[in-house]
């Protein structure tokens, strides 16, 4: 993943702070295994020749595949549009049956009160749709400190284009070197890194879940990494350092 430009500057203090949505900043249970079965299923249809799109991959990379294997054997553009426009909505339909079940991530109301309080321009750029993500953020109590948010329904280029964090940066008035993504997944390290802007990486809960570790983070150019929301928040210097367990001198 090597970014678009020269190595990155960074300037403190640091002004602005994105947050990905699902699993940064609240837990959803989404079945994505659904959502990439669901995908290739229509994009088999569509003519991408079956087998060549794996389960395993991102639906960001999926869509990616079809989109260039398609174009690859001059299959029209309105056609591509009509297909990717078919993942969506059939993405944005389970992706509201999860809404039920979403909570925020244990930390996250604490953490970004703090924030706040100390003037940071908070924001949310995710790959879900507008829908869903103004709707969990409402669920999990969480919409109040964000005045700022591209998801995947704004017009443009969707995450992990860097394109989309720049024109995010712009809107809020804060400068790339100014800035800071946070994610627990390969996708916001894959954004950062090509849009230079400093990273820090936030393990999943469960840790296995997004298949990121430390060391995972960290190869793809991670600033830091945090094991948790109260982590971040030390780490930033807005929560108080966690206290010594007894019996540690």
């Amino acid at each position: 993943m090597a970014p678009d430009n020269l190595s990155p500057r960074y300037v403190e203090p640091i002004l602005g702070i994105v947050f990905d949505l699902d699993g940064t900043l609240i837990l959803s249970h989404h079945d994505f295994g659904h959502m990439r079965r669901e995908l290739i299923r229509i994009a088999e249809r569509y003519g991408v020749v079956p087998g060549h799109l794996s389960v395993s991959e991102p639906i960001a990379h999926l869509i990616d595949q079809a989109h260039t294997e398609l174009a690859g054997r001059s299959v029209p553009e309105t056609t591509i549009f009509r297909m990717e426009a078919e993942i969506h909505k059939r993405i944005d339909d389970i992706e509201m049956e999860a809404l039920p079940r979403t909570v925020p991530r244990p930390g996250a109301t604490s953490l970004l009160g703090a924030l706040q309080e100390k003037g940071y321009r908070l924001a949310v750029l995710t790959r879900s749709s507008e829908m869903f993500c103004r709707s969990a953020l409402l669920k999990a109590g969480l919409d109040p400190y964000f005045a700022y948010l591209r998801t995947r329904s704004a017009p443009g280029p969707a995450k992990p284009s860097p394109e989309a964090l720049r024109l995010l940066l712009h809107e809020m008035e804060v400068p790339p070197d100014r800035a800071l993504l946070v994610g627990d997944h390969l996708l916001d390290a894959e954004c950062g890194t090509r849009a230079s802007i400093r990273f820090y990486g936030l393990l999943s809960e469960p840790p296995e879940e997004s298949g990121m570790t430390v060391d995972r983070f960290q190869a793809v150019g991670a600033a830091a990494v945090a094991r948790s929301l109260p982590e971040l928040g030390r780490m930033l210097g807005v929560l108080p350092a966690e206290p010594p367990s007894p019996g540690s001198r």
